[in-house]
C-alpha cells in the first residue's frame, strides 16, 4: 500500500536555510556508516544500521522550535537528519573494510561509487553462467540414454522444482532488507543464528570449492579425450588398463591446472571478471548450435555411423572399415576390426565365437528429429558395471555370458547406473542459482533484481533442460546416447556430433565454459571463507579473514586450494558430483528452512518486498532438498550432515556472542512460550518432580561472590538439569544502584560459568534485604517453569554479628518458604564443600530421617551420587525410634521401603531413650534466655539499657557477683567510658560470660596475667598451664552448677525440652557420622511465635555442633518421590 508523506514548513527557528541545514547534516556526521566491530573480528554490526553518533548529533540540533526534545538529542538524532543519511547511505560489500581503513590511514575520502549493475547483467547472466555448465555439456546425453526421456523428465523436473522453490525462499529472504555482500551465506547465518549461518555456510564453501574441482575435472576430460588425447601422460596397452591411466592423467593434469587458475585468481580478479562475459558468451554461443544442430537435423541429419557387431556397440577406435573382410586386388583380406576379434590377420585364424556367428551393421548415430528414436528412448537402460551397450532391436546370436567379452573392443558402462546415481550426478547442473545474490552488493536494486533475476535464470534452465531430454532423446540413436565419452563415433562429444555447424563449436565452447566456471569457484570460495572467519563465530578459522591489503583472501585461496586438490585426486566427475551435491542441497534446505522459520514466527522484521512466497512451498522445498539428498547417495547425505552437526555443536560450545535477531532465537521463545502455557495447566506429577532451584547468594562490597561453593553444590545436585535462578538483593534503589546490579550480575554470571551452573541470574534493587527476598520467592520464574526449592547458605556469622537483622532474614526465609509450600535446603559450613573438580573416595552420605519431609532427603542423596564429585560414596539412612517403638520392625519397613524405591542403602534404626534432661542441657537453656533477653534490651536507649542489663545480672547470678565484685566493678567502669558500639559488645560478653562459671574463672586470670605480669611462655608451660586451668573450670562448673539449680525452675519448660532435643540428637548424630563426607538432617521449624527467633538460632546451632558438612532439609508439604512406576 502505497504511503503519502507531507512536508510541512514551521516558521522560526534559526534562520538556517534547509540547504544549509542539510549540508551541516551531510557533513557533521555519518550516522548510518557501518560501525566496526568493538570485538575486532573486523565485521560491521548489523544489528541496527542507524548507529548514532552522539557527537555530531548535538550538533546537529540549533533551534528553539524543539526544545521540548533537547535533551534527547545526546542520543536520538532529528528525523530530517536521520533520512538525509540513509539517503547516502550506500550498501556496502563485506570486502570493502580494509579499503575503508586503508583510505583512513592515507587521509585520502574518496566517494563510494553507487552500484549501478541491474537485473539483466547483475543477476540473470551470472546465474545463467553459473547453471549452465559441465554436466550439460559432458553428461547430459549419457543420462537421456541410460534413465530414458521418461525418467531423465522426473530427474530434471525434481531438481529443477527444488532450486524454483529455493528461488522462492531466497527471494522472500533477499528481500526483507538489505543484504549485504555475502550471499547465501549473510541470509542464514541472519536469519537461522550463528550456529546455523557457520555450519550452513562452511557447508556451502566445502560445496563451491567441490564445484571447481568437477569444473577442473570437466576441463581436463574434455582437454584429454576430445581436443588433445595425445598429450596422455599414461597410457594403456590394455582395455581393463584404460580407465586407471585415465584417472592418473586426470590427477596430474588437474592438479597443474589448478595450480594455474590458483595463480590466475591471486595474481588479479579483476582478470577473471573480466574473461566473465567471454566465458558466458561461450556457453550461450554453444547452446544456440545444439538448438541449430536439432532444426538442421530435421531434414539434413549429419553423418556420424555407428558400427554395430550384432546387437553390440563397437569402440570406432582402432579401425577405419566397419568390415570384417574387404577385397583388394581380387584378393580377400581381413581387415583391422578382424584383428581385434582373431589371433591374426589370416582367414583363417581362431576368432571370437560372437565375432563368427553375427553380421556388422552400421546405423546412424543421428537419425535426426523426424526419425522417430524418440519411441526407442522412452524407457531406461540402467546396468551393471561392464554392461555391454547393445541395441535390442538388431539380431544377435550367442553371447550368452558376455562378461567374458568386456575387454574386447566394444562399448560398456564404466560404472554401475540407477536412477538414484543419476539424480546425484545431474544435480549440479541446476546450481548456481545463488549468483546473483552474492552480487547483492553491486547491485542497483537487490530487492528487485534478485527475485525476477533468479527466477528468471531458472526457468530459462529449466526449459534448456527440458526440451534438451526431449531433442537428445529425439534426435541421437539410444546407443550412442549411453555412449559416455563417445567412443563409437570416434571420440567424439556425442552432444557435439548434434550442434551445427561443427563438433569443434561444443568442443571448445564448452572447454571454455569449465575453465571460466572453475575460475569463478576459485574466486568465490575463498570470499565466502573469508566472510565466515570474519564473523568470528568460528575461531579457528580467523586466520583466514585476512588477506593481501586490498582485501583478497589469501590464506582463504590457500585452503581452497588444498581442498579443491582433494577433488581432483578422486579424479572422477562421476564421483565428485554427488559430493557437491550434497553440500549444496544443506545450503538450499536451510535457505526454505529459513524462510519457512520467519514466515510462521510473524516476526514483526518479517516484511519481505517479495510477496509469492508461502510457508508450504518452503517446506516442500526442504523436504524435496532433504529427499534429493538421500535418493543420490545416503551415506553422502549422513557424511555432510555429520559435519553440519559437529561444526554446529563446535559453535555452540565455544559459545557464539553473536545476537542477529535470527529465526531460531524467536522459535525457541515461541517454543518457550507453548510449554510455559503447558506447564501452567497443572502441577508436575511426583515422577517428574526435581528441585528446581532458587539460590540465595551473598556478595562482598565489591559485587562479587562470597561463597562460590553454594554454586558448586547447585551444579552437583543439577547436573545440569532443571530449572536453577541465582539469585541476590541489593540494598537501595535502582536509579542510584542501577550500574552495582549491572556489575553484580556480570559478577555473578561469570561464577556461574566458572563453576558450570546452567541458570539464569535475577540481581534485586529493593530498599530493604528483607522485601527484596521476599519478591525473589514470590516472583522469581515464570508461569510453570517456577522454582520449588530454595538454597540459601547458614549464617555463619550471626552470633558475632552487631545487626541482628541477618539472622532475622534468614529466619524469614524459612517461614516464606514454608508459606509458599516450598522446599529450603540450608548448607553449613559451605567452604567445606568439595568442588566440581574434587573427587571424594569412598565414604558415606548420612541421612537422618527424623520427620516425614516429602520423600527430599531421600531424593537428594541420589540426586547427587548421579556426579563425578559424589558417585562412589554409599547411601547410609538413620532413623530415630522412641521407646514405646518396634525398632526392629521399623528397620524391615525401611529397607522394604527403599527396595520399593529402588534405592541402595544401608539402613540404621537408633533408639532414643527418654533420659532425664541433664544439667548440661539446663545451663545450655540459661544462657540462652538470658543471651535472648539481653539482645531484647540491647534495642532500649542507652541509659536503659545500662540499667536493665545491671538489673538482670544482679537478680540472676548473685553468687558470682560476690565471688567477682571486684572484676565486675572494673568492667563497668571500662563499659561506662566506651562508645555505643562497646558498649554492646561489652554488656553482651558480660552476660554470656558470668552466665557459665567457668568463663568467669578464666576471664579473672586472663585479666590479672594482662595487669600485673609479662610471661614468655615455651610449649612445656603452656601445656601445663592449660591443664591446672580445665581443672579449676571443671571444678568451678560443678559447684557453679549446684548454685544456679533454683534458677532452672524459672526456665521456659517448653525451651527446655527443645534444648533436650537437640543437645540429645546432636550427641547421637556425631556419634555415627562425624566421618560422614556429608550429613543430611531434617531441619526443624521456626516458632510459630516470632518472640523465640533467637532460641530457634541456637536449637540449631547446638543440633549442628561437631559436624563438618551438614545440608538442613525442609521439605515443601508434598510427596517428591514415589514407589509407581
Amino acid at each position: 500500500m502505497p504511503t503519502n508523506f507531507t512536508v510541512v514548513p514551521v516558521k522560526g527557528g534559526t534562520g538556517k536555510t534547509r540547504e544549509g541545514k542539510e549540508k551541516e547534516d551531510v557533513g557533521g556526521s555519518n550516522v548510518l556508516r557501518e560501525e566496526e566491530d568493538p570485538t575486532g573480528d573486523g565485521v560491521p554490526k548489523e544489528n541496527s544500521p542507524f548507529i548514532n553518533n552522539s557527537e555530531n548529533d548535538k550538533n546537529n540540533y540549533d533551534g528553539t522550535n524543539m526544545a521540548l526534545f533537547e535533551e534527547e538529542m545526546d542520543r536520538h538524532p532529528m528525523v530530517s537528519s536521520l533520512l538525509d543519511k540513509l539517503a547516502n547511505y550506500t550498501n556496502l560489500s563485506q570486502g570493502a573494510l580494509e579499503h575503508e581503513e586503508a583510505d583512513e590511514e592515507s587521509s585520502k575520502k574518496k566517494t563510494v561509487k553507487s552500484p549501478q549493475m541491474g537485473t539483466f547483467m547483475g543477476v540473470y547472466l551470472p546465474c545463467l553462467q553459473n547453471i549452465l555448465g559441465v554436466i550439460l555439456f559432458l553428461r547430459l546425453t549419457w543420462i537421456v540414454g541410460t534413465a530414458g526421456i521418461l525418467e531423465s523428465l522426473a530427474i530434471v523436473g525434481l531438481c529443477c522444482s527444488c532450486t524454483m522453490l529455493t528461488a522462492i525462499s531466497m527471494s522472500a529472504v533477499a528481500t526483507n532488507g538489505v543484504v549485504p555482500a555475502g550471499g547465501s551465506y549473510y541470509m542464514i547465518s541472519r536469519s537461522l543464528g550463528p550456529e546455523f549461518g557457520g555450519a550452513v555456510g562452511l557447508c556451502f564453501y566445502l560445496g563451491t570449492t567441490f564445484a571447481g574441482a568437477m569444473y577442473i575435472l570437466g576441463t581436463i576430460e574434455i582437454l584429454l579425450t576430445y581436443i588433445v588425447p595425445q598429450a596422455a601422460i599414461f597410457t594403456a596397452e590394455r582395455k581393463e588398463d584404460e580407465l586407471s591411466a585415465l584417472l592418473n592423467n586426470m590427477r596430474i593434469y588437474g592438479t597443474l591446472c589448478l595450480s594455474l587458475m590458483a595463480i590466475v585468481v591471486f595474481v588479479g580478479v579483476k582478470y577473471v571478471n573480466k574473461l566473465a562475459l567471454v566465458f558466458l558468451a561461450c556457453v550461450i554461443l554453444s547452446i544456440i548450435s545444439i538448438y541449430a544442430g536439432v532444426i538442421k537435423s530435421s531434414f539434413d541429419p549429419p553423418d556420424f555411423p555407428v558400427c554395430m557387431l550384432g546387437n553390440r556397440t563397437l569402440r570406432n577406435l582402432r579401425f577405419d572399415k566397419c568390415l570384417k573382410t574387404e577385397i583388394v586386388n581380387n584378393t580377400t583380406v581381413s581387415t583391422q576390426l578382424w584383428r581385434l576379434f582373431c589371433d591374426g590377420p589370416a582367414l583363417n585364424s581362431t576368432c571370437n565365437e560372437y565375432f563368427v556367428n553375427n553380421n556388422l551393421t552400421l546405423i546412424q548415430g543421428i537419425p535426426g528429429l523426424a526419425s522417430g528414436v524418440i519411441s526407442e528412448n522412452m524407457w531406461s537402460a540402467y546396468g551393471p558395471l561392464g554392461m555391454l551397450v547393445e541395441n535390442k532391436r538388431l539380431p544377435s546370436v550367442g553371447g550368452i555370458d558376455p562378461a567374458k567379452d568386456i575387454y574386447l573392443p566394444y562399448v560398456v558402462n564404466d560404472i554401475s547406473t540407477f536412477f538414484t546415481l543419476l539424480v546425484g550426478i545431474y544435480f549440479p547442473s541446476v546450481t548456481g542459482i545463488m549468483a546473483g545474490s552474492n552480487r547483492s552488493g553491486d547491485l542497483r536494486d537487490a530487492q528487485k533484481s534478485i527475485p525476477i533475476g533468479t527466477i528468471l535464470a531458472i526457468a530459462t534452465t529449466s526449459f534448456i533442460y527440458v526440451t534438451g531430454v526431449i531433442f537428445f532423446g529425439a534426435c541421437i540413436e539410444g546407443v550412442l546416447l549411453r555412449d559416455k565419452f563417445g567412443d563409437s563415433v570416434k571420440r567424439n562429444l556425442v552432444i557435439g556430433t548434434l550442434s551445427w555447424p561443427s563438433p569443434w563449436v561444443i568442443v571448445i565452447g564448452s572447454f571454455f565454459s569449465c575453465c571460466g566456471a572453475g575460475l569463478q569457484s576459485l574466486t568465490g570460495a575463498p570470499r565466502l571463507l573469508q566472510a565466515i572467519a570474519r564473523d568470528g563465530i568460528v575461531p579457528f578459522l580467523q586466520v583466514f579473514g585476512h588477506g593481501k591489503a586490498n582485501g583478497e583472501p589469501t590464506w582463504a585461496l590457500l585452503l581452497t586450494t588444498g581442498i579443491c586438490e582433494i577433488g581432483i585426486l578422486i579424479a572422477s566427475l562421476d564421483a565428485v558430483a554427488p559430493i557437491l551435491s550434497m553440500f549444496f542441497l544443506m545450503c538450499y534446505m536451510f535457505v526454505n528452512l529459513a524462510c519457512a522459520v520467519q514466515t510462521l514466527l510473524r516476526t514483526p522484521n518479517w516484511r519481505p518486498r517479495f510477496k509469492y512466497y508461502h510457508w508450504t512451498l518452503s517446506f516442500l522445498g526442504m523436504s524435496l532438498c532433504l529427499s534429493i539428498m538421500f535418493i543420490s547417495s545416503w551415506y553422502y547425505a549422513i557424511i555432510a550432515m555429520g559435519i553440519a552437526g559437529c561444526i554446529y555443536k563446535y559453535i555452540e560450545y565455544r559459545g557464539a556472542e553473536k545476537e542477529w535477531g535470527d529465526g531460531i532465537r524467536g522459535l525457541s521463545l515461541n517454543a518457550a512460550r507453548y510449554a510455559l502455557i503447558r506447564l501452567e495447566e497443572a502441577p508436575p506429577h511426583t515422577k517428574n518432580w526435581r528441585p528446581q532451584l532458587l539460590v540465595l547468594l551473598n556478595l562482598d562490597s565489591d559485587q562479587c561472590v562470597k561463597h562460590p561453593r553454594l554454586l558448586s553444590l547447585t551444579t552437583q545436585l543439577k547436573a545440569g538439569k532443571g530449572l536453577t535462578i541465582v539469585g541476590n538483593v541489593l540494598q537501595g534503589t535502582y536509579l542510584s544502584h542501577e550500574a552495582e546490579a549491572k556489575k553484580a550480575e556480570q559478577n555473578i554470571k561469570s561464577a556461574m560459568a566458572t563453576e558450570r551452573t546452567k541458570g539464569f541470574c535475577h540481581v534485586v534493587v529493593s530498599s530493604n534485604l528483607r522485601d527484596g527476598i521476599s519478591h525473589l520467592i514470590q516472583s522469581a520464574g515464570l508461569g510453570g517453569m517456577k522454582h520449588n526449592t530454595v538454597l540459601v547458605g547458614w549464617p555463619g556469622t550471626w552470633r558475632q554479628s552487631e545487626d541482628p537483622q541477618s539472622w532475622r532474614n534468614f529466619i524469614e526465609i524459612v517461614r516464606e518458604t514454608t508459606a509458599a509450600h516450598l522446599a529450603m535446603l540450608v548448607p553449613k559450613n559451605v567452604d567445606s564443600f568439595p568442588t566440581n573438580k574434587d573427587r571424594l573416595e569412598e565414604g558415606t552420605i548420612d541421612v537422618w530421617w527424623v520427620v516425614h519431609d516429602g520423600g527430599m532427603l531421600m531424593l537428594l542423596p541420589f540426586l547427587l551420587r548421579q556426579h563425578k564429585v559424589w558417585e562412589k560414596c554409599k547411601m547410609r539412612i538413620f532413623t530415630v525410634a522412641q521407646m514405646d517403638d518396634n525398632s526392629i520392625q521399623m528397620k524391615k519397613d525401611l529397607q522394604m521401603f527403599l527396595y520399593h524405591l529402588r534405592l541402595d542403602a544401608e539402613v540404621e534404626v537408633v533408639e532414643m531413650h527418654d533420659n532425664d534432661i541433664s544439667a548440661f542441657t539446663y545451663e545450655k537453656t540459661l544462657v540462652m534466655e538470658q543471651r535472648s533477653q539481653m539482645l531484647k534490651q540491647m534495642q532500649l536507649s542507652r541509659t536503659e539499657r545500662e540499667r536493665e542489663i545491671q538489673s538482670i545480672t544482679d537478680e540472676s547470678r548473685n553468687s558470682i557477683r560476690r565471688k567477682n565484685q571486684g572484676a565486675t566493678e572494673n568492667s563497668n567502669v571500662s563499659r561506662q567510658s566506651s562508645t555505643a558500639e562497646d558498649i554492646q559488645e561489652d554488656e553482651a560478653q558480660l552476660i554470656h560470660d558470668k552466665n557459665t562459671a567457668a568463663h568467669a574463672a578464666m576471664n579473672n586470670k586472663e585479666e590479672v596475667g594482662t595487669d600485673r605480669v609479662h610471661m614468655t611462655w615455651t610449649k612445656d608451660k603452656v601445656s601445663t598451664e592449660r591443664n591446672r586451668t580445665r581443672e579449676a573450670n571443671a571444678n568451678m562448673a560443678v559447684r557453679d552448677m549446684f548454685n544456679m539449680k533454683p534458677e532452672w525452675e524459672s526456665l521456659n519448660q517448653s525451651n527446655v525440652r527443645r534444648m533436650h532435643t537437640a543437645v540429645k540428637l546432636n550427641e547421637i548424630v556425631v556419634n555415627k557420622s562425624q566421618g560422614a563426607h556429608l550429613v543430611l538432617l531434617n531441619m526443624p521449624g521456626p516458632p510459630r511465635n516470632r518472640g523465640g527467633d533467637e532460641n530457634y538460632m541456637e536449637f540449631l546451632e547446638v543440633l549442628l555442633e561437631g559436624l563438618n558438612r551438614v545440608l538442613l532439609v525442609r521439605g515443601g508439604g508434598r510427596e517428591v518421590i514415589t514407589i509407581y512406576s
